[in-house]
C-alpha cells in the first residue's frame, strides 16, 4: 500500500519524521512531499520511495502550483498530515486520498477522516509516530526508544567534503551550532564557550550561511589552529556528518540538535523562549539541557520570537559560558564512561 507523507515544516520537524516514514515503509512505498531543503536532508533515506518538493513560495506559488503539486501526489491510498495546515490538508484531498490522518489540533482538521490525539507531554518524534502507529507511540515510553530515533544518511559526497575539512586534524572537537531562525533563541556566549572549551578539544562551528556572524563571534575569539569553521561550508547532510565525528554538540533549540540526534552525538542544547517539555529536546542518548529556571515567564512561546515580550531577554542573557561548558564536559566524560 502506498503512503504519503506531508512535511512542510522547518528542518528539525523533517528529521523528526524519519521515525514515521520508517515505519510506513514496512507496509509499502512512501511518498513524501516536503519543502526544497526538506528534500535535501530525505533525498538519501532509504524509507522514501519519492519525494515531492513543493516550492510553496516560489516555484509553486499559487493556485496552478498547488494543484501540480496535487497531480504529482496522486496515487497514495492514506495521508499523513505531518503538517497540519489547511493547505495541507486540501493538497492530500486534492491529491484523492481516501484517507487523510492528522492531529486533533491541526488547523486542517476538518479536511481529515482520521484525527490522532496531539499529546503534549509526548517528545514530537513519539507524536508524528503515532499518526502511523498509535500502539507503538505508545509503547516508546523512553526517550532513547530505537521506535523515535530519527535517522539520517549523509552520502559519500557529504563524507569526503568534511574530510577535506578536517583534514590534518588528529584532536577530537566539540561542535558549536550558534544559529537560529528565532532571535530570541539565539545564546549569546557561544563566542567565550568557544575560548573555553577550546583550552581542551579543538571547535568545530556549524550553520548554514544566514549564521556567519554569529560563526564570527566563535572564531574571532578562538585560536585559527583549534577551529574548522564549517559555515556555509557543508550540505545539510554534510553538516550532520560533520556533527557525526564530534565528541560533543551545544546548540540552541534548533535543527542541529535533531541533527545530532539523527547520528547518535551527545548534545548540550540550551533553551531560552522555549523549553524541552514542549516536546523538541534532544534524543542521543547522554545529552543534556540547559535553561533558566528562575524565571516564570518561560516558556513565552512554542517556537520562538524576534524578541523578548518582556524587554529583558533573561532567559538567554543569564545562562553562562561557564555553565555550559562545564554540562559540555560532564556530557563527553560521561560518553567516555559509558
Amino acid at each position: 500500500m502506498r503512503s504519503l507523507v506531508v512535511q512542510t515544516s522547518l528542518i528539525g520537524d523533517v528529521v523528526l519524521t524519519t521515525p514515521l516514514l520508517a515505519r510506513l515503509a514496512q507496509d509499502g512505498d512512501v511518498d513524501v512531499v516536503t519543502t526544497p531543503i526538506g528534500a535535501t536532508l530525505l533525498a538519501t533515506h532509504p524509507a522514501v520511495s519519492r519525494l515531492i518538493v513543493y516550492d510553496k513560495r516560489a516555484a509553486d506559488r499559487g493556485v496552478a502550483g498547488f494543484l501540480r503539486i496535487a497531480g504529482k501526489a496522486r496515487g497514495a491510498h492514506s495521508a499523513y498530515l505531518c503538517q497540519g495546515s489547511t493547505r495541507s490538508g486540501a493538497l492530500t484531498f486534492a491529491a484523492r486520498c481516501a484517507e487523510r490522518i492528522g492531529f486533533t489540533t491541526s488547523e486542517g482538521r476538518w479536511t481529515y477522516t482520521t484525527r490522532v490525539e496531539y499529546r503534549e507531554d509526548w517528545h514530537h518524534a513519539r507524536r508524528l509516530l503515532s499518526l502511523g502507529d498509535t500502539a507503538l507511540a505508545a509503547s516508546a515510553t523512553d526517550l532513547q526508544s530505537a521506535l523515535i530515533r530519527p535517522t539520517l544518511f549523509p552520502t559519500s559526497e557529504d563524507r569526503d567534503a568534511v574530510d577535506l575539512l578536517l583534514r590534518n586534524r588528529s584532536r577530537p572537537f566539540v561542535a558549536l551550532a550558534p544559529g537560529s531562525a528565532w532571535q530570541t533563541k539565539r545564546w549569546p556566549g557561544y563566542g567565550r564557550l568557544g575560548e573555553i572549551l577550546a583550552d581542551e578539544y579543538d571547535i568545530a562551528v556549524v550553520g548554514g550561511p544566514g549564521d556567519l556572524a554569529a560563526a564570527s563571534k566563535i572564531t574571532s575569539r578562538v585560536d585559527p589552529e583549534r577551529i574548522v569553521d564549517a559555515t556555509g561550508k557543508l550540505s545539510l547532510l554534510g553538516s550532520t556528518e560533520l556533527i557525526r565525528r564530534s565528541i560533543a554538540v551545544a546548540t540552541n533549540d534548533s535543527s542541529p540538535q535533531h541533527l545530532a540526534s539523527a547520528v547518535g552525538t551527545p548534545t548540550v542544547t540550551i533553551f531560552g523562549p522555549t523549553v524541552p517539555e514542549l516536546g523538541f529536546g534532544p534524543l542521543a542518548a547522554g545529552s543534556r539541557t540547559v535553561g533558566n529556571h528562575r524565571l516564570d515567564c518561560r516558556p513565552c512561546d512554542r517556537h520562538g520570537r524576534a524578541a523578548c515580550p518582556l524587554g529583558h531577554w533573561r532567559c538567554m542573557s543569564e545562562i553562562t559560558a561557564e555553565e555550559v561548558a562545564e554540562m559540555v564536559r560532564t556530557v563527553i566524560r560521561e560518553e567516555t564512561d559509558r
